[in-house]
């Protein structure tokens, strides 16, 4: 037996409903919302998972602590899961540090990964401390034949993007256009050589095409923003 990686989105936090490039761990914590948004995913679960890890940041933590509680099962922190890190950027809420931020993910998106946020981190550094994570997940667990479950791995909307993208080939421009709500979750099932197959993204399923989906809200000037950049 076997299982699959999922990696779900961390629930509502204060810094989202401020709209706040909230990055750096510990970070804000969850709003009730969004410890209820933890327990409906754990009860929405088909089959209770094996594992629940998380990353360092407070709102990870709580978010994993929430599912733990209702699947009976102890949470795991893992280092190099946190959110990508935004540098001078950081606890901004202005549309022009949305734009900074949006422009250069889309160029990671492209392939331009040595490029870097202001003060911050480009993409090459985010999959560096990442990727080797998900692999470890990996090797120690997924790919023995005596492990049986999924394990959920509660992460960041922006960065579960990326590595998600990157793993399981998923077209660049439909991970860019279609952001993972809180809770929301990309599920990736381990198939030969070492790769990956994304089986569900959010409530999507394959094929992914490059159609937009991005969650907007309209702005005092009644023109459409992105409602959630990090999502």
């Amino acid at each position: 037996m076997s299982g699959r990686l999922v990696l779900v989105r961390h629930g509502q936090s204060r810094g989202n409903v401020d709209r706040r490039l909230d990055t750096r761990p510990p970070g804000a914590e969850l709003t009730e919302l969004g410890r209820e948004q933890a327990r409906q995913f754990a009860r929405a679960l088909p089959l209770p998972p094996a594992m629940v890890a998380h990353s360092i940041a407070t709102r990870a933590v709580q978010t994993a602590q929430e599912i733990g509680a209702q699947v009976s099962l102890t949470t795991r922190v893992f280092e190099g899961l946190h959110e990508v890190q935004v540098g001078s950027l950081e606890n901004r809420s202005d549309e022009a540090a949305h734009d900074e931020f949006n422009a250069t993910y889309r160029r990671w998106h492209s392939g331009e990964l040595d490029v870097a946020l202001p003060g911050g981190e480009t993409g090459h550094q985010v999959l560096d401390r990442y990727v080797p994570v998900l692999d470890g997940l990996r090797r120690r667990y997924l790919d023995d034949e005596a492990w049986n479950g999924d394990i959920v791995v509660v992460s960041h909307g922006a960065a579960i993007r990326l590595v998600s993208a990157l793993l399981a080939g998923v077209d660049s421009a439909f991970a860019i256009d279609h952001h993972l709500a809180n809770t929301e979750s990309v599920v990736l099932t381990p198939v030969t050589e070492g790769r990956w197959s994304c089986v569900q993204w959010g409530a999507l399923t394959p094929p992914f095409g490059p159609e937009p989906s991005v969650t907007t809200i309209p702005d005092a000037r009644g023109a459409d923003r992105s409602a959630d950049p990090m999502g």
